[in-house]
């Protein structure tokens, strides 16, 4: 089958370039000589028709005559669904129970680094600390009490203090998660945060992820109904996860390695 093109850039004589063969035409395609507005023209065709035109019809006559290819087309989309379909279900989402023990192990990770910088703050001056020890003493002698309370917020630096804590929390759960995918308590348990779609968080995913967390931290006075619903959600989801679009899911186990027996000599 021979194939003719116009070539724009002749400006003075003939603009008709060919014959060539289809392995040629697409051969100026990736060179750029011919572009999806190039006119060609083949034997057996009566006009002249743009190249993307002459190309569509080319796939469309291909597939005519290789009916098994569109069929193998097909069947191998369907397997990728299929195979993404079975690897979101090997999934094992981590329970209440798990959470809260990687949680409380976060606790008392960044618990000990925030009491380290208040020490830290308090011998350089910047708090009084006997004053701070004294107020949270009366606030957990009488918890419930609004005077109490009142007092321990009152305490010189509690304001900054709270600020300062809170800083430390939110470093630490977003740096841990954006980086590592788990916090370290997360990965004492062998479980990560992903996305719904099984991917890695972003770090606008890991911010966004842990200010959903505030509200859920909220709920406490709701009984914990925030953390609660991971009992009953089928895929394990607090209410942060939710809004996030996250899952907490364990580790894939790794693949052993089989080694062969050692070869001795004598």
């Amino acid at each position: 089958m021979k194939w003719f093109f116009i070539d724009e850039s002749i400006t003075d004589g003939e603009r008709r370039q060919g014959p060539y063969s289809i392995d040629d035409i697409r051969e100026f395609v990736k060179q750029g000589k011919i572009i999806d507005e190039t006119l060609v023209w083949r034997s057996g065709t009566e006009n002249w028709v743009t190249w993307k035109e002459a190309n569509e019809t080319l796939e469309k006559e291909f597939l005519a005559n290789n009916p098994d290819q569109e069929q193998l087309l097909e069947n191998t989309i369907k397997a990728l669904e299929q195979m993404i379909e079975t690897n979101k279900q090997k999934r094992v989402f981590a329970g209440f129970f798990i959470r809260a023990f990687a949680f409380i192990t976060d606790n008392l990770i960044f618990g000990i680094a925030g009491g380290i910088v208040l020490f830290a703050l308090a011998a350089a001056g910047f708090y009084d600390l006997e004053a701070l020890q004294q107020a949270t003493s009366t606030y957990l002698q009488d918890p419930m009490s609004p005077d109490s309370l009142n007092k321990l917020m009152e305490a010189p630096g509690m304001g900054s203090l709270i600020s300062i804590w809170s800083g430390i929390q939110a470093v630490y759960f977003i740096v841990f998660t954006a980086i590592f995918s788990a916090t370290p308590g997360k990965m004492l348990f062998h479980i990560h945060v992903e996305t719904v779609e099984g991917h890695k968080l972003s770090w606008g995913a890991s911010i966004a992820r842990y200010l959903c967390s505030i509200l859920t931290q909220l709920t406490s006075v709701l009984y914990g109904l925030g953390y609660l619903i991971v009992c009953v959600d089928p895929k394990r989801r607090a209410l942060h996860d939710w809004i996030a679009r996250t899952f907490v899911v364990f580790d894939a186990p790794k693949e052993k390695r089989k080694s062969g027996p050692e070869k001795t000599s004598n």
